[in-house]
Parts: C-alpha cells; structure tokens; sequence
C-alpha cells in the first residue's frame, strides 16, 4: 500500500514538473519583448557627451555560447532537424536570459558584429520559439564594436526623419542623411515596415553581412540603434549617394574623371564581395542610390538587407519573392527566380549605364535605360548615349571602357556576362579591353549556375562571336 501511494505521489510530482515546463516554454518571451526590455532603458540613458565614458564589451566575450554556426548554414534541413530544434525550444527562455544576464555584466555601450555571416533562412514549418533559438545562436557571436545611438540622437540627427533628408529608398527600409551633435554626416538605415519578426531578423542578418565586410569600397558601419526601432548608422560626406548627386540639382558636381572613378570603384567592391570575402556575397540591390560618396568621391556600396552569401558547395539560390529595385532585375532573376553573381554583374551594367547617360535605370515615363540605351549600343551612337551635361569632357578611352563594359554586362543571356575580376579588368583598360573580351569566349572553366540553366537555351557560338565583334567595333570606333 505504502509502495503504491509512494508511485502515486512520484507520478504526480512528474504530471506537475511537466505542467510547469509546458507553462515555462509558452511564456518564453520573444524576441521583441528582450529588445525592449533590456536595450531600450538602457539605451535612453546614453548621450552623445558620455560615449568616452563609456566601455565596451571585450572581444570573444560571447564566443563560448555558440562555436558552429557552419552546420546549419551548409545543411539542409530534414525531420530530423525538425524534431531537434523543437525540443530544444524550451530552452529559448533560458538561452535569451543568459545573454542578456552576460551583456549586464559589461558596461554595454558597444554591440559586436556578428561572427555568422547572415541569419540563415528559416523554415516555415519551425516553430517561434525554435526561429528565435537561430537568432540567438547570431546574437552569441557578437564581438567587434559598433557605436549605439539612442533613437533620440537619430531622430535629432535626421531632423525627425524628414523626408528631405532621405537619400534612399528600399522595400522595408528608408535611408536619411543625418548630421549628428558633434558635426559627424551619417547615413541612417531605418527599417519601417514588416513584422517585427521580420524587422529583428533582417536587422540581424545584415548586421552579419556587413561583419564579413572590409573593402575601401564598401560603407563603414558605425553604429546601430534598438530602442523601439532597428536602425544601422554608417558613414557618409556631405556628397549622400551616388543617386542623389547624379540625379539630383547638383549634378555638375559629377564631372567625367568622377565618374570613371564610382565606376571603377563599385567594380572593385563588387569583384571583393564575389570573390575574396570570407564566402562569397550575392547583393541583390546594385544600384545608384546604394553607393555612398567620400569627401573625395570614393564609391562605397551599402545596404546589405537583401544580401544573401553562397557556401563554397552551393551554386545559386532560388527564390520565389521577388525584392529589390525594378529596372536592375537581370533576365534570370524574372524567369527562374535565380540569384548569383551574373544578377549582380547585370545590375551594375544598368548602374553604368546611369553614369553614362546621366538617365535614371527608370525614368518619370517608366523607360527603362537599358532598353533605350541597347539601340544606341548597337549602331555605335556614343555621341547621343553621353550624358549631354558632359559635353566633350570626357576621356575617350576610358568612355570606350566604360561602354564597352556595359554593353557585355547588361547581356540578356548571363553567359554572355562578364564575371567582376574581368569586369573590373575591362574598365582599366590597359591597351587590353579587345583582349579580354575575347577572353569571353574561353572563360573560366567554373560557371555560375545561371549561365548552365541558360547554356541550353539561349546559348549559340555563333551569336556569341557575332556579339563580341560588335563589343570591339564600339570599342575601336571610341579609340580612333
């Protein structure tokens, strides 16, 4: 009898443990609510006049939550996967308290960058708590050190975010030009629509983008602000984007070496993302309004919130949204939802395009550059493709370049596309722009995965041939 009421008991201690980790894991807060409730009361005590008084937190201190971000960015999920990350999800509570009880210990006024490199995409099918255990693993790695500004010194900086003062534009966030107390220009990056779900993951994975990133031309994140809104803070001159300047009252500014040099540096930053950071990165948003000027007219690319990074195993990504700027989309993009790095070469063939002709990618009457400009292209009329604000003060063999360049990036088939090494090759010229678009013809054996799908559609030699003798008679009539 004694046995039996002892079972008894044990069985319903069990039915009450279980109860109280059931009520545990539904009360698991998300991740909203921890932004709140630990960034914001903090952030608001934060001034501009404090920030030398202010430490940061050390390098590495979070790096013991999470060592191997690389599975689950490289491997596909399965049920497996499924059932694991679901019964790990009622840990969220206790994962989110000890990062939080671990930024507490620091005097915070430093976050990191992220070591991951973006927020992998997750499933549908997992549940909140487990997405949210994904954005704690990116939020474990922080260690370098941004600035944190309170959502009182942006919306000062921006003259409450004003509209005049928005140097850009993109489909969750808007970007204002702000001039801090001290006399600092900034860019501020305000993510204004979307879930907060959606807001918290997009931060975080453009926060993980830009880790990866150093290259004189690309933008230097500065800070980030997490009271109540999610805000990232570069770097700007008083020159704004490229977008601004060249379709803008000030346009005279933008002579012709000026433009060679955005040309050629985008180029670089473009040729650095594909190909020398730690993986490679798609940007997906190539366009005027993402290139940040210096104070010396040195393109840096920005805005990361629709960048997606390849694994070495991985040739492509397929996506069935479509998001970014209407008239950069390549061919590709629209018929099989493919992004790698030809959709990029295509974007930044439109971009050279608007710093030719001066014309917008897509003009007040919904024409797109591209489809005026190829005409030209193809009867050779460079006099009527130039940017008439120009005049003749142009270096021809750098216009021949440029042109030349253009021409083969914005090639409806990506096979006909240059890659950004030869991209950033051809714009130098060198006495070599005829050889290295012959070189086109025998590039490199690796080939992205755009131009295998399109290989058997679209490709034919003798087209090719008859395209690259076209690119050399506009290249020669610009020489001569």
């Amino acid at each position: 009898m004694h046995c039996r009421d002892h079972k008894k008991s044990q069985a319903n201690k069990s039915k009450k443990q279980s109860d109280a980790e059931l009520k545990l894991k539904r009360r698991a807060p998300s991740a909203h609510e921890y932004f709140s409730s630990f960034f914001g009361p903090r952030l608001k005590d934060f001034g501009i006049g404090e920030r030398k008084r202010k430490r940061r937190i050390p390098r590495g201190v979070l790096e013991a939550f999470m060592k191997d971000l690389d599975h689950s960015h490289n491997h596909q999920p399965s049920l497996d996967d499924q059932s694991e990350t679901t019964c790990s999800s009622s840990g969220a509570h206790s994962h989110w308290t000890k990062f939080f009880r671990t930024l507490k210990k620091k005097s915070f006024k430093r976050l990191g960058s992220l070591t991951s490199l973006s927020v992998p995409r997750i499933p549908k099918w997992k549940s909140k708590s487990s997405r949210e255990n994904q954005v704690l693993s990116t939020l474990y790695n922080f260690k370098a050190s941004l600035v944190t500004f309170s959502l009182s010194e942006l919306t000062h900086a921006t003259n409450n975010f004003s509209s005049e003062n928005i140097i850009g534009r993109g489909g969750f966030a808007e970007v204002y030009k702000g001039c801090l107390q001290d006399g600092h220009i900034i860019a501020v990056k305000r993510l204004t629509r979307g879930t907060t779900d959606e807001k918290t993951a997009g931060f975080l994975s453009e926060l993980g983008v830009i880790a990866h990133v150093d290259h004189p031309n690309t933008a230097k994140l500065i800070g980030c602000c997490v009271e109540r809104e999610m805000q990232l803070v570069f770097e700007l001159s008083q020159l704004g984007s490229l977008g601004t300047l060249l379709h803008g009252p000030d346009k005279h500014k933008l002579d012709w070496s000026k433009r060679y040099k955005i040309a050629v540096g985008v180029a670089d930053g473009l040729f650095y993302l594909h190909e020398h950071c730690h993986r490679r990165i798609i940007h997906r948003d190539i366009k005027a309004e993402n290139i940040l000027l210096t104070e010396n007219f040195d393109p840096q690319i920005c805005d990361f919130g629709l960048a997606k990074w390849l694994p070495e195993q991985w040739t492509h990504h397929n996506v069935s949204k479509f998001e970014g700027t209407f008239g950069y989309f390549a061919p590709e993009y629209f018929m099989h939802g493919i992004v790698d790095e030809k959709t990029d070469v295509y974007s930044f063939g439109v971009l050279l395009l608007e710093i030719i002709t001066g014309r917008p990618a897509v003009d007040h009457l919904q024409q797109s550059v591209v489809l005026w400009a190829k005409p030209l292209l193809e009867a050779n009329n460079i006099k009527d493709l130039v940017d008439p604000s120009l005049g003749d003060n142009h270096d021809r063999g750098q216009l021949g370049c440029v042109v030349v360049t253009a021409s083969l990036c914005i090639e409806q088939s990506p096979i006909l596309r240059p890659r950004m090494r030869e991209v950033a090759t051809l714009l130098r010229g060198d006495g070599r722009v005829l050889k290295c678009t012959q070189a086109n013809q025998r590039r490199a054996l690796q080939r992205t995965y755009s131009e295998e799908l399109l290989d058997a559609q679209e490709y034919n030699s003798t087209k090719h041939l008859r395209e690259l003798k076209r690119h050399q008679q506009v290249a020669l009539a610009l020489e001569s």
